[in-house]
């Protein structure tokens, strides 16, 4: 996409379109008169609706990912790793739900390149907590499981999209923390009952 002082808000326009229809089901015409501008005016700001659709998905799921390295790099205890990824995978969700629901559902939309280097972004956010869990395990803070429950892990978060609320009563840092507690629960090796980290 390229980027000019009005790339935000066709950049927002368009995720709310495509995460409350369906990217199929929106057209230029609809996007253009979403952000006031014509057909000629738009295509000014951007390359093609998949383009758009590709620097959406790609913009959030890198932000998690650096976020991520972040949180990695200053937090060598592995179960605060847990509640600071957790609450930064929920803040993004609360702060950015119509992008979000982009990312997660409407991969299948972009082709070819596009499609995979998307994909491996998915991939390289899971392995953050691939990494996260292993070093806990060396540590004996936590017990080792298959990396298919860590997959299982990771769709709590991502299809959160679907149910999560802004405007209700709870935080996103509350949210996160309801997960990191499932998380190191399920982490906490057999017969052990110490209660794993503080993200405080």
């Amino acid at each position: 996409m390229k980027e000019t002082k009005r790339s935000d808000g066709i950049r927002a326009a368009a995720a709310e379109l495509f995460a409350k229809y369906g990217y199929g089901a929106v057209g230029v015409a609809e996007l253009g008169e979403a952000v006031g501008l014509g057909r000629g005016a738009l295509y000014h700001h951007i390359t093609s609706k998949e383009d758009l659709l590709f620097d959406i998905s790609w913009r959030y799921m890198q932000q998690l990912i650096d976020e991520g390295r972040e949180i990695i790099a200053r937090e060598i205890d592995p179960a605060n790793r847990v509640r600071r990824l957790s609450r930064a995978m929920i803040g993004v969700v609360y702060d950015h739900r119509a992008e979000m629901t982009v990312c997660f559902r409407e991969i299948h939309a972009l082709s070819g390149d596009r499609q995979r280097n998307v994909s491996q972004l998915h991939q390289d956010y899971q392995q953050l907590w691939v990494d996260t869990v292993s070093m806990g395990v060396v540590q004996g803070t936590f017990r080792p499981i298959e990396k298919a429950a860590i997959k299982g892990l990771m769709g709590m978060f991502f299809y959160s999209f679907l149910w999560l609320n802004p405007a209700g009563p709870q935080t996103a840092n509350e949210i996160g923390d309801m997960f990191s507690d499932l998380i190191l629960h399920s982490l906490i090796p057999w017969g052990h009952t110490k209660t794993c980290g503080d993200a405080n």
